[in-house]
């Protein structure tokens, strides 16, 4: 199926309300799952070993009774010792079971840096290879240059892997790298013949999810990196899949099915499971994966857009940051909502989606002739040609029982489980409106109360952007404006009757990439001057891997069993980039996480496939910034960019103090003693590839900001480059020096850009955003950066 995988996590403030003393004694003695970073330069040297020293800093805490006595029923932390995990890498510290004084108490000890709260994250390809423009019969070309990346290991960070798949096979691989150092961990139906020359590596972290659950139910879930899920298969193979002929679901999207990496290596690290992915096995498996030698982590996780040193994610990428590792991030599926992106941190490199040229077309002819369009994945038997009945669900409800009396079930529009009246919806079309459920399990629920086809209509805000299903019973999903239609005509005819009529696949449809309607949206709520999401890639209806015994749906009723399964969501964009990166390592081994990024950033395109501006799903206007980031990926033009931003460590450090965080609070990130003293004052100043700045309205001064950027030479010959600006509207933008003489590969040249804005009289509380760009061009390459100016007043 089609599915959107939605971004659940967001964050919470908590407040407590007891209504007597034994409430307040039950939350006191209830237990958590902690994450506790602790000073790595610290090690009393009465202990021999760094953990010996935590499980007694541990169990100072655990022994006391005024803390209250720590539950004996953690069968995890038994059998690691006390721990659920111990960090060495990325992270130093551990984390354990904990009632709430026993954190507040371990906050307080000699190198303790940081008690965090262990959250549940949520999760969040055929076509799209060639739609990037990869060729492997080009002998000048990013996949030959980099030999499809065969040397470069992939850690994807999901449900697990299908290890049996074609689109994992070894055939052809040479030797596993030699700088790999994991291990294939044996567990329930997956031992260590399952990993081969591709599937080097396989972990699995159960601890931190077994705490929050309270146990681990092994009628639902698979204790091994072995995928029950579908959705870490179907990322690794869109990654790094090997070409795989005769793909398809059910005859749609059929072709050579590839990752856009082939024969870069994967090492799985199953993180999430049915009820999600707990931080503290994330932050373990990001532990593992640099001691592991991974050069391209791929994470399709999500969590709120919180604080750096409060979000085990951006604390664990940091670390593998400074290690050389590129970590690929997906953006969330809040949009289209303006400040809903998440994962922000800048030393990610946060992946929206876009559209590609395949289209799975499915028309609702009214019977007034009418043609209503939308995409479908339905495969059974062909709709009658006969003209059917049709209804809209809100006027189908079920009555429903409370206190006694019988009332209309308000969930009967969204087509909810049981809310459907089946002596009105029996052998009608029923239209549903999108939200509250899963949108195949609306036909799901139609054709339990005997309905013959459903209609999936978008609503407020979705807009005009389509996801293709594969529904159970026949059946489409139109857009918002669509849905207007319809129920118009439903309104306004005693009989309405419509048909459904299914294209297959179509190629080659404009126009092309789109911004995805549901792709999460700018401005970066934790720093508005570093632009998010980055890039956008290839995420609406993606075809990859997909595992045994599992439906395309998901649906328990669904029977129906694939090889390839088709799904859309910033999780699927992501493993793009993932792959891309991967090549780009493969062809420059020593090139920087940040260059890898910025290659990708500065040679993104900005025009469809009709030489027109991206557009955004939801309205098809004109996309900004904060929709697509520096624009779509294009690997091959990142191969020789000419030119790239890097950032060091310390750069990241000096945005952060520039940042107004903390020293205390930078070292829970940074894992060292900062002094922001002689640091940079601008966060402005990070050497991102793309420039934000903002003007309060509020203020008094001058509408006036100097920028820094240095360029590194990355082509072998001497060049000079001259710069074009295009100011946003409202600006006079300049940049001195215009001109850039190279005349070595490493070579570093820095200019700076002066912004001088108009007052603009924005509104309390509002906002405007104009995009230029600022374009550094030698004759052969073009190095762009998009430059967003916001006014505000207290946005």
């Amino acid at each position: 199926m089609g599915r959107v995988w939605f971004l659940m996590f967001a964050t919470i403030f908590v407040s407590f309300h007891f209504t007597k003393s034994e409430d307040v004694t039950e939350f006191l003695n209830s237990q958590s799952t902690f994450i506790v970073r602790v000073q790595n330069d610290m090690k009393p040297s009465a202990f021999s070993d760094v953990e010996e020293w935590y499980k007694a800093t541990l169990r100072s805490v655990t022994s006391n009774p005024l803390n209250s006595e720590r539950p004996e029923s953690a069968s995890q932390t038994e059998k690691s010792g006390d721990f659920l995990h111990v960090y060495r890498t990325v992270f130093h510290g551990f984390s354990a079971q904990l009632t709430p004084l026993q954190a507040q108490e371990l906050k307080k000890r000699p190198g303790v840096l940081a008690v965090l709260p262990d959250n549940l994250r949520q999760l969040h390809t055929t076509r799209s290879s060639q739609f990037l423009g990869l060729s492997s019969v080009n002998p000048s070309g990013l996949l030959s240059q980099s030999d499809s990346g065969s040397n470069v290991i992939i850690g994807i960070m999901d449900t697990g892997i299908w290890p049996e798949r074609h689109s994992f096979h070894d055939e052809g691989l040479g030797p596993v790298p030699s700088h790999w150092k994991g291990q294939c961990t044996e567990g329930d139906k997956f031992t260590a013949s399952h990993c081969n020359k591709k599937i080097i590596g396989a972990r699995y972290f159960t601890a931190g999810y077994e705490a929050r659950r309270g146990f681990f139910n092994s009628s639902e879930e698979i204790r091994s990196a072995r995928d029950s899920d579908g959705h870490g298969t179907h990322t690794a193979s869109t990654a790094a899949g090997r070409a795989v002929a005769n793909a398809s679901l059910y005859g749609y999207a059929s072709g050579v099915a590839v990752g856009v990496a082939p024969k870069a290596r994967i090492a799985s690290y199953k993180i999430c499971w049915k009820s999600g992915c707990m931080d503290s096995d994330i932050l373990s498996a990001f532990d593992k994966a640099v001691e592991d030698g991974v050069n391209i982590i791929s994470i399709s996780v999500g969590g709120g857009a919180i604080p750096y040193n409060l979000d085990p994610i951006a604390i664990g990428a940091f670390g593998a940051m400074e290690r050389g590792i590129f970590v690929s991030i997906s953006a969330g599926n809040e949009g289209p909502s303006k400040m809903t992106v998440t994962n922000v941190a800048p030393w990610l490199t946060t992946v929206g989606a876009s559209t590609i040229d395949r289209k799975f077309p499915a028309d609702l002819v009214l019977e007034d002739g009418r043609v209503l369009k939308g995409a479908s994945l339905y495969s059974g038997d062909p709709f009658p040609e006969k003209y059917t009945p049709l209804i809209y669900a809100g006027n189908a409800s079920a009555s429903m029982k409370i206190g006694g009396r019988q009332v209309e079930n308000f969930a009967a529009a969204t087509c909810m489980l049981d809310s459907l009246d089946k002596n009105l919806v029996r052998g009608k079309i029923v239209v549903c409106d999108r939200g509250g459920n899963p949108r195949v399990q609306k036909g799901e629920v139609v054709k339990k109360a005997g309905g013959a086809a459903v209609v999936v209509s978008n609503v407020a805000p979705i807009g005009e952007g389509l996801v293709a299903d594969s529904h159970l019973i026949p059946g489409l999903g139109i857009t918002e404006s669509a849905g207007h239609t319809i129920r118009h005509y439903m309104n306004s005819n005693p009989n309405p009757r419509a048909r459904i009529v299914f294209h297959g696949t179509e190629l080659g449809a404009k126009p092309a990439p789109v911004v995805a309607s549901f792709s999460a949206r700018g401005p970066n709520v934790e720093s508005p001057y570093v632009l998010k999401p980055d890039i956008i890639a290839p995420g609406v209806n993606i075809l990859a891997a997909w595992p045994d015994g599992l439906a395309p749906s998901e649906l328990s009723s669904d029977t129906r069993r694939t090889a390839f399964n088709i799904a859309s969501g910033t999780s699927m964009s992501c493993p793009h980039v993932s792959g891309a990166a991967a090549l780009l390592k493969g062809a420059h081994p020593d090139w920087s996480p940040a260059m890898i990024r910025s290659a990708l950033m500065t040679t993104a395109y900005t025009q469809d496939n009709e030489g027109k501006p991206l557009l955004d799903e939801k309205s098809y206007n004109v996309s900004t910034a904060w929709d697509m980031g520096a624009g779509h990926v294009n690997p091959e033009k990142a191969f020789a960019p000419g030119l790239v931003y890097d950032i060091t460590t310390n750069d990241y450090i000096n945005f952060l103090c520039a940042s107004n965080v903390t020293q205390q609070d930078i070292r829970r990130t940074a894992r060292r003693p900062v002094s922001c003293g002689k640091m940079k004052s601008n966060p402005w100043d990070l050497n991102y590839p793309a420039i934000s700045i903002v003007f309060d309205e509020s203020e008094k001064s001058a509408f006036d900001a100097t920028i820094t950027r240095t360029a590194t030479h990355v082509s072998d010959t001497t060049a000079t480059y001259e710069v074009s600006v295009t100011s946003p509207k409202g600006v006079a933008m300049t940049v001195n020096p215009e001109k850039l003489e190279f005349n070595t590969k490493g070579d570093k040249r820095s200019y700076v850009v002066r912004i001088k804005a108009e007052k603009l009289g924005v509104k309390p509380g509002g906002s405007v955003m104009e995009m230029g760009n600022i374009s550094w061009s030698d004759g052969r390459h073009r190095v762009v950066s998009p430059v967003v100016v916001v006014w505000r007043d207290g946005f």
